[in-house]
Formats: C-alpha cells, structure tokens, sequence
C-alpha cells in the first residue's frame, strides 16, 4: 500500500482515520498516544487502548507516543511511571522517542489559561471545592454562576499570577472556564482548570504550587503533540465537547476524539480504586497476584503478550459497552501456549506406585515427544524405574460407570513408557490408599501391545527416585460471579470474592528436567494444564502457577452464541 492510498477500515475507530486522510482533515504521519495516570499499574483494560493506539499508528506507517498524564501530584509516584514503561515493551509495543508528561507542558498550560483569562474567558473563583460543587446544579436544573464570575480581566490576571506565586491557602481559589451554567453537559459548567495543591511533584519537585486538572491539559498535550487522531474510551464521550471548546477558544491544533468501549471482563474488576483495595487490604499477594488483571499479575501467571495481542485483536473495538467472557481470553492463551510450549510430567497428588516385576536397580531413559504442535522442538528423556508417582485421582478401588484409568485388575498405558496392571492396593490403618503394586508389560515400551489388545487410558507418571519435588499454585477466578459489580442489596463487592481461587499444592512431584526451569518458563503438564515457572521458583524448590487449564470452556460459550446466546452480556 502507498502512502497516498487510505488505510482499509477494519473497525469504525479506523474508518475514521480513513476518512479524515481521504478529505485532508490530516496529512501523514497518522499520530496517536497512549496517555495513562502514573496512579496505579496497567491491566488487562489498558492492554486493549495500548494495542488498539500502537495498531493504528503502526497500520498507517505512523507514530504512537506514550504520555504520561501526570497532574496530580497526591496520587503519583515514579513506581507507576517505571512500571507502565516496562509493561508496555512486555506487551510488545515501542514509542522510540516519543516518551512525554503532561508535566512537560506546564508553563505552556499555564500560557494557554492566561490566554483564556485575557480573553474574558477564564476567571479565579473564590468559592470553596464543596461550594463549586453545589453550584453545578443537575441534570435537569442548571448551575448557578459563581459571585466572582464577572471579575475583570485584569483582577483574574492578578490573582491568577498570586494563586501562583503560593500567596493563597490550598483550596481557596481555583481558576475556571467561563462556558456556560445552564448548559446540558455538566462538563460545560464553567469546568475548573487549575486548582492550589501544595505537593510535590515527581518530576517538578515544588516548582509549582498550582496544578492543572486533567481536563485541562489532556486536550491542550494532544495538541501541542501533534496528535491527529485522540482515541479514548467512551465515559471521554461527554468530555468531548469541552476538549473542543478549550481548543477552539485557543485556536490551536484540533485533534480528532474518537471514542470507544473499554474493556470489561467476567469474573474480574479494573477499576484502579477497587484494585487498590484488594491489594491494600491484603486480599491479594500484591500488584502482581496472578489473580489479578493487572499486567503485571497476568504475567507471572503465565499470560504470553501474543495471547494478549491476539485476544485484543479478536475482541475489537465497539461503541457500546459489554462484559467479555473470561473464557475467550483462555482460549486464545491456549492456543498460543499449544504451539510453543514444551510439555512434561507432573503428578500434582503423588500416589505412590511399585511395580514389583521391573527389576531393582534398573533406570530406563525413555523417549518423551517435547510438542507434537511442534516437530522441530524434538524429544527427551525421562527416566523410568521401579517406583513411580501417578496422580492420586487417576486411580479408584471400587470406580463408577465409564471411569477408564487405574483401577484392580485394569490395564492402562503409562505415558511413554509402558502397559501397567493393578495387582494389589496397599492401606494404612485409617484406610487411606497409600500404594499401588502394579505390574508392566515390557512387550508394550512406548506403544501399544504387539498382540492389538487396547487400554482406554494413558496416565502421565515420574520416577520416584529422579522427581523433584515441587509446589504448585492453583488459581482460579478471583470472583465467583461473572459481573462482581453486580452487588445486591446489603452486601459489597468484596463479598463476591472466592476463597477458593488459589490452591497451594505443596508435594508436587515433577520430572527432573524442570530443575532448569527458570522464572517464566512456560509447560505443559501433560494432562493437567500450562504451567509457568513463578519468580519464587529456585533449582531446589521449583515453583509453578498454573496458567490456564486444558479444558476449553470457550467452545460452549461460542455454541451458546450461535444458539441465539451472547459471548457478552
């Protein structure tokens, strides 16, 4: 595609873009930015606007800056600024040297107020924030006008300049747009631009006293960057109308708002207050709990950034608001992990295993595919010996209908390895299932029987002698409900939360090949699910989080919605 020709339209934030290159709105480069509050840590929400933004920019051979909004100095801190930087290289995206702060545009911001201010178009208000606040009105009565609206021109230049030479308390005056009181929007107002806060700032330190809300320079930093296309998410909607004031009255650079729905998953929360809470008050381990949607926990969960990328991507962008399922975005992390990840053996809830007919002593290195998704990936070799580990819940004494592994008198197929039959079950004294004496058929070594009798079950297994013993964390949905803000009556959003959503399993048993397993190492455990080495994890006591399950719940949620169901809600 030349750059003379327009971008093809795939979804209407980019029909947009088309358009305005097709009739000259713009000229090339197409510039866009991801703009985040350094208050808090990226989650999944983010991770649509981030790819979504970085798409655009890269679809028209442009450029996507990150800018960081930062104009309230009480709630930010270097920690965000660092973390959001790190998390979007991992997410995969790079803005090169467009790396700005709104902090960057103070004494600019500061230029555009005293324009408006001379303008007639700005005054200081002497009215308290509660006082602004009962002055707004509602949404069927208009506001009502400051007493200090009219001041002169001159009287709000000095007092603007005094508000910022620190000669008034914090909150007594404020410096406000002079729009309208009776306007419809209740963002047109007469909207506050710049409020006293005496703060320091991470990156201004105490050079200013007075701050800019972020109404007020979200617009006026698009501008002076040069941003042709301001894409946001849609509670921006109702903004959009001021940010067009504001650059009007100025007569600056007009960027072009599109908005669009943000991202809201099942069985999960994003608002950045509610996920403060549950890390402040200890519900979960930290910021980066794989619980959490927080980029940060998806990744020591074992979230992939292509998963994420795709999942974006599948999802799209829209103009009304829904609730994705969860299921979806395990999907498309499954089918990420199946083409990539090496599998193993693991036996979460060892079961000790004898088979009395293989030799004493004898240790066999058996031939282990790595991924059959992947030829290139090659095999291995596990050990086999007389003792082995199966998963406990792979054998029952007295089984139900259509129950096919390892059960008296039945033979079934040991991974890799060979056909085992059950002899003997051996008991402690509260009638706990301790042991299995088994024997193994060596006619059968890495295949089926050279006679064609079958078995309808493979168990996955590992030596006891060569296991490493290992943990395992087990999690599950941090809430049990699909829309934990749905609350009723009496309760809070807290009550929603599943106390079964992380399972420690302490006497993992896994092959010894894992003791290289390094923080983020993805496996397969073969039978039981993805499995990501977690930064606890150290060669003598490795450490794994399972990622994802094998079972794909997505397949009944996409036959509901061809049935008539949704996939959203």
């Amino acid at each position: 595609m030349s750059e003379s020709e327009p971008k093809t339209g795939g979804d209407f934030v980019r029909e947009g873009v088309d358009e305005d290159l097709r009739t000259g709105r713009f000229a090339r480069p197409v510039v866009t930015r991801f703009p985040p509050e350094p208050n808090g840590y990226l989650h999944i929400g983010h991770a649509k606007s981030i790819c979504l933004n970085f798409g655009i920019a890269a679809d028209y051979g442009g450029r996507c800056h990150l800018r960081f909004d930062d104009t309230n100095p009480t709630r930010e801190e270097q920690e965000y600024i660092d973390a959001i930087k790190e998390d979007v290289r991992w997410l995969g995206f790079d803005w090169g040297e467009h790396e700005y702060h709104a902090s960057d545009y103070f004494e600019r911001l500061h230029e555009f107020a005293i324009q408006l201010v001379r303008a007639g178009k700005a005054y200081v208000c002497d009215l308290s924030p509660d006082d602004v606040r009962a002055h707004r009105g509602t949404l069927t009565a208009p506001g009502r006008e400051s007493p200090w609206r009219n001041r002169p021109a001159e009287e709000n230049l000095d007092l603007f300049r005094r508000m910022r030479a620190g000669e008034f308390p914090e909150g007594t005056r404020t410096l406000r747009a002079k729009i309208d009181m009776a306007h419809p929007n209740l963002n047109l107002r007469d909207p506050v631009l710049y409020r006293i806060l005496r703060a320091s700032h991470p990156r201004t330190g105490s050079a200013w006293c007075i701050y800019p809300t972020y109404d007020w320079a979200h617009g006026q930093s698009d501008s002076i960057e040069g941003i042709t296309h301001s894409i946001c998410t849609l509670e921006f909607e109702d903004h959009r109308p001021l940010y067009d004031w504001f650059l009007e009255a100025l007569g600056v650079h007009h960027p072009r708002q599109i908005e669009f729905a943000r991202l809201n998953l099942t069985h999960t929360v994003m608002s950045k207050r509610k996920l403060l809470e549950l890390v402040k008050g200890g519900r979960v381990r930290g910021w980066d709990d794989p619980r959490l949607p927080t980029l940060r926990g998806m990744r020591r969960r074992g979230y992939t950034p292509s998963a994420i990328r795709a999942f974006c991507a599948r999802i799209g962008v829209t103009k009304f608001n829904s609730r994705t399922e969860f299921e979806l975005l395990e999907y498309c992390l499954r089918e990420d992990l199946n083409r990539a990840v090496p599998r193993v053996l693991a036996v979460l809830r060892p079961l000790r295993v004898v088979v009395e007919n293989y030799p004493e002593g004898k240790v066999e290195e058996l031939e282990a595919i790595n991924n059959p998704e992947d030829p290139a990936a090659g095999t291995r070799r596990v050990p086999f010996s007389r003792v082995l580990y199966v998963e406990a819940e792979d054998f029952m004494e007295v089984p139900p209908p259509k129950f096919y592994r390892l059960t008296p008198g039945r033979e079934v197929r040991l991974r890799y390895a060979y056909f085992l039959t059950c002899r003997e079950v051996v008991k402690d004294s509260t009638g706990r299932v301790v042991e299995l004496r088994c024997t193994y058929d060596p006619a059968t070594r890495g295949g089926d029987a050279p006679d064609g009798r079958k078995v309808k079950a493979t168990l996955h297994w590992v030596s006891a002698a060569h296991a490493l013993d290992a943990e395992v964390r087990l999690y599950g949905h941090l809430f049990s409900a699909q829309n934990p803000d749905d609350v009723e009556e009496g309760k809070s959003w807290l009550d929603g939360l599943d106390p079964a959503s992380l399972e420690v399993v302490a006497g993992a048993k896994v092959e010894p090949s894992l003791a290289a397993a390094r923080a983020g190492d993805h496996y397969q455990f073969e039978r039981l699910g993805y499995f990501a080495a977690d930064p606890d994890s150290t060669p003598d006591h490795p450490v794994f989080n399972r990622t994802v399950t094998l079972r794909d719940e997505w397949a009944k949620v996409a036959k509901r919605q061809a049935a008539g169901g949704a996939a959203t809600s």
